[in-house]
């Protein structure tokens, strides 16, 4: 027996708010220097990458894991710098002080937001 198309539909909407209810908001930030890195060393990781503020370091046990993040909204007078767009960056250093939640590769921040806003809105999950 088919599933009805209409009983797929609600499944998909109820699912995307669940994720969305489970993100954590936060602020971005980006960098352009990827390596050396504090969790890889001189190893380069690619470009989708992030570095984790203070409270989400935990001594290095973030490092490898990876979060999807998507642009909510500016911190500043540059109106409207999400892209609509949403990225998966793997967690490869330590940002202490840094000005956000992530401080993502400038890469990975121009796909969610344009790289102008330099700080950012976001939601993310693990």
């Amino acid at each position: 027996m088919a599933i009805p198309k209409s009983i797929l539909l609600i499944i998909g909407v109820m699912a995307a708010l669940f994720s969305i209810a489970l993100a954590t908001p936060g602020t971005a930030t980006f960098y352009t220097n990827y390596v050396p890195s504090a969790c890889y060393g001189n190893t380069p990781q690619g470009t989708i990458i992030a570095a984790a503020s203070d409270p989400l370091w935990n001594n290095g046990a973030i490092c490898g894991k990876t979060f999807n993040v998507t642009c909510t909204g500016p911190t500043n007078p540059v109106p409207h710098p999400c892209t609509g767009k949403s990225i998966v960056v793997k967690i490869v250093d330590h940002c202490p002080g840094c000005g956000g939640t992530l401080d993502l590769s400038k890469e990975a921040f121009s796909t969610i937001a344009n790289p102008v806003a330099g700080v950012i809105k976001i939601d993310y999950i693990q």
